[in-house]
């Protein structure tokens, strides 16, 4: 029995070193994403000015 709890244990802590890698992940696309939509806007508003 022990020998099971050390693997789900040690199976819980890679889950949620996995969950904190994503959760970085996340917050990186998310603020490429928001940078990107900035430049966007930016770009489209420049245009609609010259026509």
């Amino acid at each position: 029995m022990a020998a099971f709890l050390d693997r789900v244990a040690g199976d819980l802590a890679w889950a949620y070193g996995e969950v904190a890698s994503l959760r970085e992940q996340n917050a990186r696309i998310k603020d490429a994403l928001r940078s990107w939509q900035s430049r966007q806007a930016a770009t489209a508003r420049d245009l609609a000015g010259y026509r």
